[in-house]
């Protein structure tokens, strides 16, 4: 079971880092002037380019990398566009 506890310890780590992460996107709408500038397309390609060369250098999967790098840009980019529109 040390296998699991490992994976546990790992997760809560990872979910650690992607609240912190949130609360610097929260951050960042405040000072966006449009919809559009939350969105920024050509930053989440940029993002997620920067996740695959991370996983590759670190010996991991990129594809498996960028499918949740994916997820996690949509959504925060959702969480931001929310907080933009009630600033």
């Amino acid at each position: 079971m040390a296998v699991r506890r490992n994976i546990d310890r790992i997760d809560r780590g990872i979910v650690a880092l992607l609240v912190e992460r949130g609360a610097y996107v929260l951050q960042a709408a405040r000072f966006k002037r449009d919809a559009d500038e939350v969105r920024a397309p050509e930053r989440a390609v940029q993002v997620i380019a920067n996740a695959r060369r991370l996983a590759a250098e670190l010996g991991g999967d990129p594809a498996v990398t960028e499918r949740i790098y994916r997820e996690i840009v949509a959504a925060f980019t959702d969480a931001e566009l929310s907080a933009h529109r009630r600033a």
